[in-house]
């Protein structure tokens, strides 16, 4: 229930609106304070913990390996880039080398992982700001990605397919073809959702001049991907500090200079196109034959093929997934560019088979704290456009 503020006098000066948790336009269980004068955001102040899953202390009881399947549910819209990020970590602190054809397929798979977000994103923000079709739209291209992602690692969602040295499991036959296919077709979709809201007087009156966010306050905050690009700073992980051979990729990072929802909007829907060049280029590189993890006995499984038998592969798997191997003590710090920005994980090891802590800078997070700047001095209304331009996961803001 709504209450008001009122002043010495008795006279109601602002009412404080709860909106959330349960709140569709809250994009998870997400609580935001508002103090308002009648239609005017006085004050907005986000509350969160809803979700809280303890993931991070949930991985100091897991070897590994076992960890692994605890990264994807983080940010459940972007798995392939919470893998990526907390097995490069754990391969700076074996130092460990991948082999190119696995890289190149992180690359691939993290690069759809991007546009399938973004999907996510665009077709919830669209329905938040009245436009329904584009909601449907959206989710018919990403139920191509997870297709891909359902024939490569069995599942659609929680892949756990990067592992620590590599891949999981090596391609099946015909996926590049599958990817291709999706590539072909996915730049008239892009047209599609650009024909239908770029222009649109609707959703520009939504988005236009709404939610400004300063560039100094931006990186004050650090904020991050999207809307740090949409205020003018062109920084992006996968150039400042290339990770599984990104630095081989020729890519743009797409970046306006009016840094409101619509500057956000316009930034999301450049970088699908770039993930695109991306997969494309990536296509092209993947080598048909080799190997897709690095050779490190008794850390990572060997390929099945260098096995005996196949009873053997299970025991050798088994028993590194369970027992867990012991890399020295020390700590280590990986970033990547996950669609919402720099993610981050911070490992520790004492030289057991579990790591001793492991950390994670979430974007989400750290985003969310510029939500009262966005909305301060707006309508009511403005208040679900900026939360949705935000793009934030509540999993991996409570984590």
């Amino acid at each position: 229930m709504p209450t008001t503020v009122s002043t010495a006098t008795g006279q109601a000066e602002s009412m404080v609106l709860n909106m959330g948790p349960q709140h569709p336009s809250t994009h998870g269980v997400l609580r935001v304070v508002l103090e308002l004068d009648g239609e005017n955001v006085v004050k907005a102040r986000p509350d969160i913990g809803y979700l809280h899953t303890g993931i991070e202390k949930s991985c100091e009881a897991k070897t590994y390996s076992q960890a692994i399947t605890l990264t994807d549910r983080i940010d459940y819209l972007a798995p392939l880039s919470n893998n990526l990020c907390y097995c490069l970590a754990v391969e700076k602190l074996l130092n460990l080398t991948v082999p190119k054809r696995a890289q190149y397929v992180r690359v691939l798979l993290t690069e759809l992982t991007r546009i399938g977000s973004h999907l996510v994103w665009l077709g919830t923000h669209a329905i938040d700001l009245g436009a329904m079709s584009v909601f449907l739209y959206c989710f018919r291209e990403r139920e191509e990605i997870m297709k891909i992602f359902e024939m490569v690692s069995g599942q659609r969602m929680m892949t756990s397919y990067f592992r620590i040295g590599g891949l999981a499991l090596e391609p099946p036959v015909g996926w590049l073809e599958r990817v291709a296919k999706f590539v072909e077709a996915f730049p008239s979709h892009l047209a599609e959702y650009e024909d239908l809201l770029t222009e649109n007087r609707i959703w520009q009156g939504r988005t236009k001049g709404v939610g400004y966010l300063k560039p100094e306050d931006a990186i004050a905050m650090g904020v991050s991907g999207p809307p740090l690009r949409a205020a003018g700073v062109a920084y992006d992980v996968r150039k400042f500090f290339p990770y599984s051979s990104y630095d081989e990729f020729a890519f743009d990072v797409p970046t306006r200079t009016e840094s409101d929802c619509y500057a956000r909007y316009l930034v999301r829907m450049a970088e699908m196109g770039e993930s695109l060049k991306i997969v494309r280029q990536a296509m092209s590189k993947i080598p048909a034959e080799g190997p897709i993890r690095t050779d490190a006995p008794g850390i990572i499984p060997p390929q099945r093929e260098k096995m005996k038998t196949e009873m053997e592969a299970l025991i050798y798997h088994f028993k590194i997934f369970t027992e867990g191997f012991s890399p020295p003590p020390g700590e280590v710090y990986q970033n990547v560019e996950s669609p919402r920005g720099e993610l981050g994980f911070f490992v520790a090891s004492d030289g057991s088979p579990k790591p001793m802590r492991v950390k994670v800078r979430a974007p989400s997070f750290v985003n969310l704290q510029a939500l009262p700047m966005l909305v301060t001095g707006r309508l009511v209304a403005d208040v679900v456009a900026c939360i949705g331009t935000l793009d934030i996961v509540l999993g991996e803001i409570d984590r």
